[in-house]
């Protein structure tokens, strides 16, 4: 080491891993623990953690039957200690990058279904983003763990309007109980009466 040089402790934290350089070169990954490098010549250029993070992201498109709506979807990834290098340099920003296949995908899959359909295929569009999730973000050093549709909200207009038909079928619903009620209620009397009289008729012919 020259006159200048000093060995310098870091200490890297449970679930991360430090990246060191070597005068602007990769020299290696440091596990959890303390560690000595060769200071100014080496550097902890960045840490990274390795615990499983959630990105939440929200995608507009719109159904098959012209309905737009807003799509939640919730991916939880985390860093492959085996390829951290990766992770480190090839990507910028790994959440956007998420965040854009997600969009991509929402967005071929959904415009596929009615609405009614989309909100019964949650499940199936959640397994469709992490199927193309898992392939590309794996090359880049991040297992994608699960993914979610947290929410699939229509237009506010056709919620209000969906509402509205709704309201309106139990109104139906209930009408036709009633009129079918009523219309037991004078069957019964009818019989009733009838049956009366019958007993009446009887009783003069005695």
């Amino acid at each position: 080491m020259g006159d200048q040089d000093c060995c310098c402790f870091v200490c890297v934290r449970t679930q991360e891993v430090g990246v060191v350089e070597d005068l602007g070169q990769f020299k290696q990954l440091l596990s959890p623990g303390l560690h000595c490098v060769i200071w100014p010549l080496q550097s902890v250029v960045g840490r990274m953690s390795l615990r499983i993070q959630q990105l939440d992201v929200t995608c507009e498109t719109k159904t098959k039957d012209n309905v737009f709506v807003k799509v939640g979807v919730a991916v939880q990834y985390r860093i492959l200690v085996e390829n951290a290098y990766d992770a480190y340099y090839r990507l910028t920003d790994p959440r956007n990058q998420i965040q854009s296949y997600v969009f991509d995908v929402v967005r071929s899959t959904v415009p596929k279904m009615e609405l009614d359909e989309a909100f019964q295929a949650k499940e199936e569009v959640a397994e469709a983003v992490l199927s193309q999730l898992r392939d590309v973000m794996n090359d880049y050093g991040y297992e994608i763990k699960q993914t979610l549709v947290t929410d699939l909200s229509p237009d506010a207009r056709v919620k209000a309007s969906m509402n509205e038909i709704n309201a309106s079928k139990r109104l139906k619903e209930a009408a036709s109980h009633k009129a079918e009620a009523d219309k037991v209620k004078q069957v019964k009397a009818a019989e009733a009466e009838a049956e009366a009289r019958y007993l009446s008729g009887l009783g003069v012919a005695r």
